[in-house]
């Protein structure tokens, strides 16, 4: 069986570590720090085999130079040269086997050009979505447009809905607070941020996610749906599907 436990890093990062419960070696997606990684693995007495990387912000690669120097693991990542130590550089359409399952490598621009995605279907189903797709939300556009981020979250909204999501951020109660002024009739994100608000005091993860949560309650993957796009037409075009994204983004931007 294939496990999966967040370590906290930086200050609201996580950092994805992937197991299968039989074997002592490990993965983990976007290691922005070093140290936190170290301290789990001595302690969990694990062995680091691979690295996944999504993109090439340096709060998912700060700790990258530290692990590859002490454990000389596989590091799989995005054709990217300005990403220093990746061995297996890897893009749309391509598969890696990871602690004994198949991933499907996504191109998943809009946050970053060279950002990329990991899913792989199964029992469970997961998704390590980086700064894509978040609970509730989806990441800034820093490099990418509009269109390419809404293309693909449209992507990760056609996969199954049990598929859990592993998003890079604690960014749920933020987002969520957005989503009730941009979906104010969606009773569903008022539950959310309720059980966000407990968990988060308990100073427990919001994530993962699933597919199909976000379906209900992610403004940005519900921008058909008239309660978004009435209140996205209050702040901006709201004439199509891609312009009511394009609105929500910004709003969010300065929410």
């Amino acid at each position: 069986m294939m496990s999966v436990t967040p370590i906290p890093a930086l200050s609201d990062n996580y950092i994805w570590l992937i197991r299968q419960d039989t074997s002592q070696s490990v993965c983990v997606v976007d290691p922005g720090e070093a140290a936190p990684v170290i301290e789990f693995l001595e302690r969990e007495a694990l062995t680091l085999d691979t690295i996944l990387i999504t993109h090439h912000h340096q709060d998912h690669i700060g700790g990258l130079e530290t692990l590859i120097n002490r454990y000389s693991p596989r590091v799989i990542g995005p054709a990217n040269p300005d990403i220093n130590g990746i061995d297996e550089r890897v893009g749309e359409g391509d598969q890696v086997r990871i602690m004994g399952r198949l991933f499907e490598v996504m191109a998943t621009p809009g946050h970053t050009l060279d950002h990329i995605s990991y899913f792989t279907p199964g029992i469970p189903a997961l998704l390590f979505c980086g700064d894509t797709l978040f609970c509730a939300g989806c990441g800034r556009l820093f490099e990418g447009s509009p269109e390419q981020m809404f293309t693909s979250l449209n992507r990760f909204a056609e996969l199954p809905e049990d598929t859990l999501v592993f998003a890079a951020h604690e960014y749920t109660q933020a987002n969520l607070t957005f989503a009730r002024a941009a979906d104010p009739e969606n009773d569903a994100v008022t539950h959310a941020l309720q059980e966000c608000e407990k968990a988060r005091s308990l100073d427990r993860p919001t994530l993962p996610s699933t597919i199909g949560r976000e379906l209900k309650i992610n403004p940005y993957l519900r921008v058909g749906t008239d309660s978004v796009r009435q209140a996205a037409g209050t702040q901006g075009e709201n004439d199509d599907d891609l312009a009511t994204f394009t609105t929500l983004r910004e709003w969010k931007n300065r929410f």
